[in-house]
C-alpha cells in the first residue's frame, strides 16, 4: 500500500494536479509533497509548507495571500503572502481541514482561477503554484457538519493520495529502527541499539498509534537511556505504553469477530461493558430473589416463575455476560454463589495458564492462540505469577 502511494506521487509529479494526502498524525504524509516537488519540473523554484492549524484564524489569510499597508492594527508595511512567494513553485497545505471557510472561499479561487487578492486591497494578483493538500481527519465529515466547503474538497482531491499507518506494514518497523538507531548513534556518538528476536517480535506487534513518529521517539529515547547495546524484550517493554496498544483481550472475553487490530475496541471498553452487563444482571437476579423471598414469607407457597427466571439467566450467560446459574433453586445454590464471586481477572489467569500449559510454557504460541501480542503476555504472566 505505501508502494502504490510513492508510485502515485511519482506519476503524479510531472503534472500541475492538485493532490489530497490522507493519513493518520505521524504516517508522515509531509515527504510526499517533498516527492512530488522534487520529480516534478517546479524543484528549481521555491517549496514551502505551511501548517494550517497553526495559524490563528485572524491572520491566516494575510500569511497565506498576503496584505497591504494599513489594512489592519499592525500592517505597517505591506507583504507578500505564501501563495506570491511561492510563485512557479509548490505550496503544501498541512491540515487543511483547519482552514476558517473565509479561507477556504479565497483558496478555492486560486484553484479556479489562479487569482489572489491581498487583505485591504481590490488587486487582483496571478500566481502559479502547485497546491498539494494533507488531512488526517475525515473530510466528508467535515463537509456534513458544514465545516469545509465541499466543492474545495473536489477541488483539492483531484488525486487522493492515502498513507497507511504504521501497523498495516508491520515489515518497514525494523527497517525503520535501525535507520533510526543509525541516524541517532552518529548524532550522539555512540554505537547503534540493536534488537533481539524477541525484543524485535515485541516491536513489530506493537500498535503504534503516534505511528513513525513515535517508532522515532521511542528509538530515540532507548538510544540515549540504554547502556546496553544489546536491548532484550524486557527492557525495551517500558517503552511501550499500554494506552496506545491495539487491543489485547484474551480469546475468552473477546466479542466473535473482533481482532487485536481494530482501533474501535480497547481492552478496557470491553471490560468495562462485560463488568457493567453482569452488574446489571446480578441486580436483576437479586431483586427477583428479594421479591420471590417476600412472597415466600407472606404466602408461604412455592416461589412462582422459578423456570422463567432460570431460563433467562441462561440466554445472558450465552452472551457477553459469563453468568451462569446451575441450581433449580437461587435462593439455596452455592454453586450459583460461587460463580457469582468468581472474578474477571481469575477467569483470565486460569485460561492464561491453561493455554501456557498446553504449549508447554512457549509464551509466543499461547499468545498466538489467546489473540494478544507477546508483550501483554509477558505483563500477564507477571501480573498473575504464573513464571
Amino acid at each position: 500500500m505505501l508502494d502504490r502511494a510513492i508510485d502515485i506521487a511519482r506519476q503524479v509529479a510531472g503534472t500541475d494536479l492538485s493532490v489530497l494526502i490522507n493519513g493518520e498524525s505521524g504516517t508522515g504524509k509531509e515527504v510526499f509533497p517533498q516527492i512530488i516537488h522534487q520529480l516534478g519540473p517546479r524543484k528549481h523554484n521555491n517549496y514551502i509548507a505551511v501548517n494550517c492549524g497553526a495559524i490563528p484564524e485572524g491572520t491566516i489569510d494575510s500569511e497565506l495571500f498576503g496584505h497591504e499597508k494599513g489594512s489592519f492594527t499592525g500592517a505597517h508595511d505591506a507583504r507578500k503572502g505564501y501563495f506570491e512567494v511561492a510563485d512557479a513553485g509548490t505550496i503544501f497545505l498541512d491540515e487543511v481541514g483547519e482552514l476558517p471557510l473565509p479561507t477556504q472561499v479565497r483558496l478555492l479561487r486560486v484553484l479556479e482561477t489562479g487569482e489572489i487578492i491581498r487583505v485591504g486591497s481590490s488587486k487582483v494578483i496571478k500566481t502559479d503554484v502547485r497546491i498539494v493538500a494533507a488531512t488526517n481527519v475525515n473530510m466528508l465529515q467535515l463537509i456534513e457538519k458544514g465545516r469545509f466547503r465541499e466543492d474545495l474538497y473536489y477541488r483539492l482531491n483531484t488525486i487522493p493520495l492515502a498513507i497507511p499507518p504504521l501497523r498495516d506494514r508491520k515489515e518497514d518497523i525494523p527497517l525503520l529502527f535501525r535507520r533510526f538507531s543509525t541516524d541517532f548513534a552518529d548524532k550522539y556518538k555512540m554505537p547503534p541499539i540493536k534488537l533481539t528476536h524477541e525484543a524485535e517480535e515485541l516491536l513489530i506487534n506493537y500498535y503504534w498509534k503516534g505511528n513513525i513518529r513515535q517508532l522515532k521517539n521511542v528509538t530515540e529515547q532507548i538510544s540515549v537511556i540504554e547502556k546496553s547495546r544489546e536491548i532484550d524484550a524486557k527492557t525495551l517493554s517500558p517503552y511501550l505504553p499500554d494506552g496506545n496498544t491495539a487491543t489485547t483481550l484474551p480469546a475468552l472475553f473477546r466479542p466473535e469477530g473482533m481482532n487485536n487490530t481494530n482501533p474501535e475496541f480497547s481492552e478496557r471498553d470491553l471490560l468495562y461493558k462485560v463488568l457493567f452487563e453482569m452488574k446489571r444482571d446480578m441486580f436483576d437476579l437479586k431483586q427477583v430473589v428479594l421479591g420471590l423471598l417476600d412472597k415466600d414469607e407472606t404466602q408461604k407457597r412455592e416461589i412462582p416463575g422459578k423456570p422463567q427466571i432460570i431460563h433467562r439467566l441462561e440466554e445472558g450467560s450465552n452472551g457477553n455476560n459469563s453468568i451462569q446459574i446451575h441450581s433449580a433453586n437461587p435462593i439455596s445454590s452455592k454453586e450459583g454463589d460461587h460463580e457469582e464471586s468468581l472474578s474477571l481477572d481469575e477467569a483470565e489467569r486460569q485460561q492464561i495458564k491453561k493455554v501456557l500449559e498446553k504449549h508447554k510454557g512457549s509464551r509466543r504460541a499461547a499468545s498466538k492462540e489467546l489473540g494478544i501480542s507477546e508483550r501483554t503476555m509477558y505483563r500477564k504472566i507477571k501480573d498473575y505469577h504464573l513464571e
